[in-house]
């Protein structure tokens, strides 16, 4: 079994598990932010947010006494995992998506087929 949360450790699971959102946060934006314009001189400030993401989910997942337990060290590997590819996955998704709509819009309409308005 999981052991509590020392109340002393309270501020350090609040802040953590915020830093955790922001720094996710934070390294989806900047990673989708450098694809969309073209800037790939952000990508390492992207990564660099990913550092903080690890450093603050093993904080989160040390001070929560996670970290004793081999399921628990599995989730968190997977987070992440996640994390990491997500961003990639959508991007390469959305790409695929958008040029497969260009392909189709791109091809002229043929003058035997009517389409009503």
């Amino acid at each position: 079994m999981i052991e509590p949360v020392q109340l002393a450790d309270f501020f350090t699971v609040f802040l953590s598990a915020a830093m955790v959102i922001m720094t996710g946060a934070l390294y989806a934006l900047l990673f989708a932010y450098s694809r969309l314009k073209h800037a790939p001189r952000l990508l390492p400030f992207a990564y660099l947010a990913y550092l903080g993401l690890t450093i603050s989910v093993f904080t989160l997942a040390k001070v929560a006494n996670l970290l004793h337990h081999p399921f628990w060290i599995g989730i968190v590997g997977l987070m992440l995992l996640g994390y990491l590819l997500a961003p990639h996955a959508i991007w390469k998704l959305c790409v695929g998506t958008h040029a497969a709509e260009r392909e189709t819009s791109a091809s002229p309409i043929s003058p035997n087929v009517f389409q009503q308005p």
